[in-house]
């Protein structure tokens, strides 16, 4: 029995990235041995197994073979004959069959080394076109590794238009794909990510609404602005996706099942033009902050105006809204009651929300 580590922990390691978590692979072993050495089998039919001590994942070596449409429709074949390099070239690219045996020697049949020093993404063999999530997941590795001056091999290109013309995309789930655009999206260069998949025309049948015959649409300028000012997944994925029509923007959220949060997020910047919003008045701004609920949940108002800035709205009217809204978020009810009753005045019921709104009003006039 040997044990290898392998994917990305080594490919991680090799370009100067952190490893967050390891892979292994065992040869010549079968489940009855992994079970008697203490290891914990995840699943009954998949060969994978726990280790007893770290819990890090141990796979026995196998081999895939397409058995139908999709990315589950595979046979697997786990014997204990399965070799390393058969195991290495089931997977995807190159730069992921690297394996490492425990004395530190690199197993590299498949010219992975190479790739990584040519800054390739480069498929292994033509079974890469048998699995339709290949095509999700090379576009992200294209966005995730674009900083180091990655990109896809043209013969790949070719392969993934293939794929993407044969609709197969349509038999993965909402929940893969949309991991897979999530993962993307915390990347350095998530629109990359997207550029990739228009390359290959696979934008549908998942992201139909962001097909255009625009050179740069308005998303894609969206969603490089947003990346400038966060990293985060929800503020770049609402200010690229709020740049749609309302209708389109519904679809496609509810196409992938993004989070309720991201779906509230991108009907409430959709509800003003960032036009608008360079010269509204304080009534339909405190308008807009009433109908986001920014007073039960703070966190909406920064996320708007960043979500409003990549789509074009000044710094300076951002850091006024912001201003404001601080200001804004010092009224409280027990106050004005208290003041009205140092007046002789009884302040109850429905007339506490009205002056709170009346407050809130005047301090926004102020501010803006």
């Amino acid at each position: 029995m040997e044990i290898y580590l392998v994917g990305g922990a080594v490919r991680d390691t090799l370009l100067g990235y952190p490893v967050h978590e390891r892979d292994w692979v065992v040869v010549g072993a079968s489940p009855e041995m992994m079970l008697n050495l203490g290891y914990r089998q995840v699943g009954k039919d998949f060969p994978v197994f726990l280790h007893p001590h770290n819990n890090e994942e141990y796979a026995l070596a196998r081999t895939e073979r397409k058995n139908g449409r999709g990315y589950t429709g595979f046979s697997i074949d786990a014997d204990a004959n399965v070799t390393l390099e058969q195991d290495l070239q089931r997977r995807d690219l190159t730069i992921n069959a690297i394996a490492q045996a425990h004395d530190g020697q690199l197993i590299d049949p498949y010219g992975g080394l190479a790739d990584i020093a040519q800054r390739q993404l480069r498929h292994i063999s033509p079974a890469f076109a048998e699995d339709p999530l290949r095509i999700l997941r090379l576009a992200r590795f294209a966005a995730r590794f674009a900083i180091d001056g990655f990109t896809i091999a043209e013969q790949t290109l070719t392969l993934m238009r293939q794929l993407a013309a044969a609709d197969e995309l349509a038999e993965l789930s909402c929940e893969r794909v949309w991991k897979e655009t999530e993962r993307a999206l915390a990347t350095s260069s998530p629109v990359v990510y997207f550029e990739t998949l228009i390359s290959v025309a696979a934008l549908t049948p998942w992201f139909a609404e962001l097909q255009t015959g625009h050179a740069q649409p308005a998303f894609i300028r969206a969603l490089v602005a947003a990346t400038t000012l966060t990293d985060s997944v929800a503020i770049r994925w609402v200010a690229a996706v709020s740049t749609l029509n309302s209708a389109a923007a519904h679809a496609l959220n509810q196409r992938l099942r993004v989070p309720t949060e991201l779906q509230i997020l991108t009907e409430q910047a959709q509800l003003i033009s960032v036009q608008q919003l360079e010269q509204a008045p304080a009534e339909l701004i405190l308008q807009h902050m009433n109908g986001a609920d920014c007073w039960r949940r703070p966190q909406r108002w920064p996320q708007l105006l960043m979500i409003w800035q990549a789509q074009g709205l000044s710094t300076s009217r951002v850091q006024v809204l912001s201003r404001a809204m601080q200001q804004l978020q010092t009224v409280k009810a027990s106050d004005l009651i208290a003041s009205a009753a140092a007046a002789g005045q009884v302040l109850q019921g429905t007339e506490v929300g009205l002056r709170v709104n009346q407050e809130r009003l005047r301090l926004l006039q102020q501010a803006l």
